[in-house]
C-alpha cells in the first residue's frame, strides 16, 4: 500500500511500458536507416515501430492518468513532475537555441566572410568566394536550388506569418482564460477555453501546410534552396512540429476536463499542457521577428 504522506515518495509497481517504448523506437529507428539505404522493409519496420510507440504512449499515459485520478500521487511526487516539465522545456529551449544560432552565424557572420570580411575570423585567413556579396536573404554563393536561374522569392512576414502570429497570441490568451477558469471551479468557462485554444492550435497548422505549398509551387522556396531555405523550412517546421504535439497535449487536457478531471487544486496535467504552450507561443515571436522579419 502506498504512503500518501508528504514525507514518502511513491514507487510506482513494475511497468511494462518502457520497454515496449524502447523496442518500439529501436525498430522504428531500424526501420528508417535500412529505408533510407533502399531495403524494401524498411518502410514496413518504421510502421511496425511506430503503432508500437503510439501504443505504448496510449498505455503509458492512462496508467499515469488512473494513478492520478485515484489519488496516489503525493506532493512529493507533484514537485518531480514539476520539476521533470521544468527541465524538458529547457532542454527544448536549448533545442531551438541551436538552430538560433546557426541563423545567426550564418547571417552575420559567414555571409561576412564569404563576402571578405575579415573582420570576425580574429586574424584567420579564408579562403573566399569570388565575387559573392554579402545580403539576406540569399541561397549561397553556388546559387544552389531554387526556380532554373537559381532565384527564389523569399518568404514575407504581413501575410500569413502575421495572421499565425496573432492566431498564436490569441490562443496563449484562451489557455490563460481556460486556466482561470479551472482555479475558479468554473468547469464551463475551462472547456470553452480549451476548445478554443485546440482550434487555434490547429488552424494555425494548417496556416502554415498552405504557407509552405505556396513556398514550394509558387516561390521557388524549398528545403533545398541554399542556405536561406533550410534555415526557414528547418525552424519554422520543427516549430510547427512543437504547435501540432502541443494541440494534441490540450486534446487529451480538453477530453479528460470534459470526463470531470482536475480540480482547482489538483491540475498539473493542465499547468503542464499550458507552460508548453506558452513555450510554443515565445518561440513563435522569435521566428516571426528574425525568420520573417528581418
Amino acid at each position: 500500500m502506498a504512503s500518501t504522506s508528504n514525507e514518502a515518495y511513491y514507487i510506482p509497481h513494475k511497468a511494462k511500458w518502457p520497454i515496449y517504448g524502447s523496442i518500439g523506437l529501436f525498430i522504428l529507428l531500424a526501420g528508417f536507416a535500412n529505408f533510407l539505404n533502399g531495403a524494401s522493409y524498411g518502410s514496413t519496420m518504421m510502421i511496425i515501430g511506430g503503432l508500437i510507440m503510439v501504443a505504448m504512449l496510449f498505455g503509458w499515459f492512462a496508467t499515469v492518468i488512473t494513478e492520478s485520478e485515484n489519488g496516489i500521487f503525493n506532493d512529493q511526487v507533484d514537485k518531480s513532475f514539476r520539476w521533470g516539465m521544468a527541465w524538458f522545456i529547457f532542454s527544448e529551449v536549448m533545442f531551438f537555441a541551436a538552430f538560433f544560432g546557426s541563423l545567426y552565424y550564418t547571417r552575420v557572420l559567414s555571409e561576412s566572410w564569404l563576402a571578405g570580411d575579415l573582420s570576425f575570423s580574429m586574424g584567420a585567413t579564408k579562403e573566399l568566394w569570388d565575387g559573392f556579396t554579402a545580403a539576406w536573404p540569399n541561397n549561397g554563393p553556388g546559387h544552389v536550388g531554387g526556380l532554373e536561374d537559381g532565384k527564389f522569392e523569399p518568404m514575407g512576414a504581413w501575410g500569413l506569418p502575421a495572421i499565425n502570429t496573432l492566431i498564436l497570441l490569441s490562443s496563449g490568451v484562451t489557455v490563460t482564460w481556460a486556466h482561470w477558469g479551472l482555479k475558479e471551479n468554473n468547469r464551463g468557462q475551462l472547456i470553452k477555453g480549451l476548445i478554443a485554444t485546440v482550434a487555434l492550435g490547429f488552424l494555425f497548422v494548417g496556416l502554415q501546410a498552405t504557407e509552405y505549398h505556396e513556398a514550394y509551387t509558387e516561390m521557388g522556396l524549398t528545403l533545398g534552396t541554399g542556405i536561406y531555405g533550410s534555415t526557414f523550412f528547418m525552424l519554422t517546421g520543427f516549430h510547427g512540429l512543437h504547435v501540432t504535439i502541443g494541440a494534441i497535449f490540450l486534446s487529451v487536457i480538453l477530453y479528460r476536463s470534459a470526463k470531470g478531471h482536475f480540480s482547482e487544486k489538483h491540475h498539473f496535467a493542465f499547468e503542464a499542457a499550458s507552460w508548453y504552450w506558452h513555450f510554443v507561443d515565445v518561440v513563435w515571436l522569435g521566428l516571426f521577428i528574425f525568420v520573417y522579419w528581418l
